[in-house]
């Protein structure tokens, strides 16, 4: 398969990068700024200079044509202001998403958050993160020519990934290694039958491989 993902360089994305090239796909990441290729090279994908915040949707799908799946893990970071979290959070998601279409990729994963809701209430900037995710998850789940699937995890962690989760419409709150969420996404990009689903993810007790299946199709 190619796999295109968008925030490259992010921390879930690098440990993607790795085990979709470890088992032969052949992967794109784009990234903002040049100086992080090396990182994606190393992780054993192909690095694609673009900014997500300026591109057109013909700019992206242009880098999308070809593609088997698209994976949609860009944020604008902890640091960032509420203008940021409509930009990327909800601005990249939504071109990702759009130059997807025009390109005819149909497989597209979203790596959103917990607790995402466009409705969500509040003035903190992590309320304005929410309902950002939130409402460009709501625009992924109106396109027609995606098969869609959302994954909202937990808290993420830098735990070592213990390959053990739980994968649920509804898990309720709880940690998660992002090694383990990159490993998901993994099995996402390759479980079409998940297609439609909004899931969220927490550790638990079941391996990555049998939770994915467990939902598919549901």
């Amino acid at each position: 398969m190619r796999i295109v993902i968008a925030g490259g360089h992010g921390q879930i994305a690098l440990r993607l990068e790795r085990l979709l090239s470890a088992r032969g796909d052949e992967v794109a990441g784009i990234i903002r700024k040049a100086e992080q290729g090396d990182d994606l090279r190393a992780a054993g994908a192909e690095p694609v200079l673009l900014d997500l915040e300026s591109a057109s949707v013909e700019e992206v799908a242009a880098h999308l044509q070809g593609a088997d799946a698209a994976v949609f893990a860009a944020g604008a970071g902890p640091g960032s202001g509420t203008a940021r979290k409509e930009t990327v959070d909800k601005g990249a998601a939504v071109l990702f998403a759009d130059a997807a279409v025009r390109a005819g990729v149909r497989r597209f994963v979203v790596v959103s958050s917990m607790g995402a809701d466009p409705a969500h209430q509040g003035n903190d900037v992590f309320d304005a993160y929410l309902r950002a995710k939130g409402e460009a998850d709501a625009h992924v789940t109106r396109q027609q020519a995606l098969d869609w699937t959302i994954l909202r995890p937990g808290s993420l962690t830098d735990d070592a990934g213990t390959g053990l989760v739980r994968l649920e419409a509804h898990t309720g709150r709880g940690p998660v290694p992002r090694d383990d969420v990159a490993a998901v996404l993994a099995e996402l990009v390759d479980t079409p039958a998940t297609t439609g689903l909004t899931l969220e993810l927490i550790s638990g007790s079941q391996p990555v491989s049998v939770a994915v299946k467990s939902v598919a199709g549901n």
